[in-house]
């Protein structure tokens, strides 16, 4: 049973942390940065402080793997800190495993989010015994260009903020890919949304429960083999993946073939057959060309 970390609060103090990429550190990307700290602090209330290496740029952090776990530590013994958010995903977290004190994690447990390539800090979370939240990151949702969506607004409220049950959990409304370049002349530009035609369930009838686990599915390549992949005892929790760089008609598929992947350790080319329940999915696992 892993450690649900307590709710916060209004008032309380959050890190926020570079694991991943170090971009927020970089002169050009500062601005953004701030803009998604002013939200947390004017949106939900909240006290936050950077952690000492997570704003020293990309090169920097990227040559310093060590620095950004020990930042991720710091964060953790520090017992004023009661939230932990990532300033943004990458591609090279794994390189943190070495430093990693699970000790640390295990004995301070306290609300860690983020998403992407941070995937690998949540693990690290697994291992440790304490649950974590795979959600919004500073320079992404909470920046947001204008305004957060309130989508994201009120589901960080009832994620992070309260000890209730989420309960039913609504598709929001409206969704954007659309790519703007992360400029200042660009922050007062609302990206184009797009109506959201709900959920798609590709097959399958029946109601099941268990508890989540999953992530990007490209960065859980990275942990196998490693001390952070899940061990046989997760059989019959849900698993759920995000995607880095395929297009929007192929991201809903991976679903279906996910459970038996991650967590028996089967190939894709085992499950896609028995996974695929029509032509037009079939034609777009051919086309996405990832192995497991």
């Amino acid at each position: 049973m892993l450690i649900k970390p307590n709710k916060l609060q209004p008032g309380d103090i959050v890190a926020t942390v570079s694991p991943s990429w170090g971009g927020a550190g970089d002169p050009e990307l500062r601005w953004r940065y701030e803009q998604g700290v002013k939200r947390l602090e004017e949106i939900f209330g909240l006290k936050v402080v950077p952690m000492p290496n997570s704003l020293k740029g990309g090169d920097y952090l990227y040559k310093n793997p060590q620095a950004r776990a020990e930042d991720l530590m710091t964060a953790f013994k520090d017992k004023s800190i009661k939230g932990i958010i990532a300033n943004i995903g990458g591609d090279d977290s794994v390189r943190l495993l070495p430093y990693i004190d699970f000790d640390v994690i295990r004995e301070n447990p306290k609300i860690f989010m983020g998403y992407s390539d941070v995937t690998v800090s949540h693990f690290f979370c697994h291992k440790a015994g304490i649950s974590s939240f795979y959600g919004p990151a500073i320079l992404t949702d909470f920046a947001e260009n204008v305004e957060m969506d309130p989508y994201t607004i009120e589901m960080v409220n009832r994620t992070l903020f309260t000890n209730e049950i989420i309960g039913k959990i609504q598709p929001a409304k409206e969704w954007t890919s659309e790519r703007l370049e992360w400029i200042e002349v660009n922050k007062n530009k609302r990206r184009t949304m797009n109506q959201n035609t709900g959920y798609e369930i590709l097959q399958g009838l029946d109601i099941v429960q268990g508890r989540l686990i999953g992530g990007c599915i490209e960065v859980l390549e990275f942990i196998k083999g490693t001390e952070l992949w899940p061990e046989e005892k997760n059989i019959g929790k849900i698993a759920f993946f995000s995607l880095k760089h395929l297009k929007n008609s192929q991201n809903h598929i991976i679903l279906s073939i996910g459970y038996e992947i991650m967590l028996h350790k089967v190939s894709y080319k085992e499950q896609r057959g028995s996974f695929l329940v029509n032509q037009k999915t079939r034609n777009i696992m051919k086309n996405i060309n990832m192995k497991f």
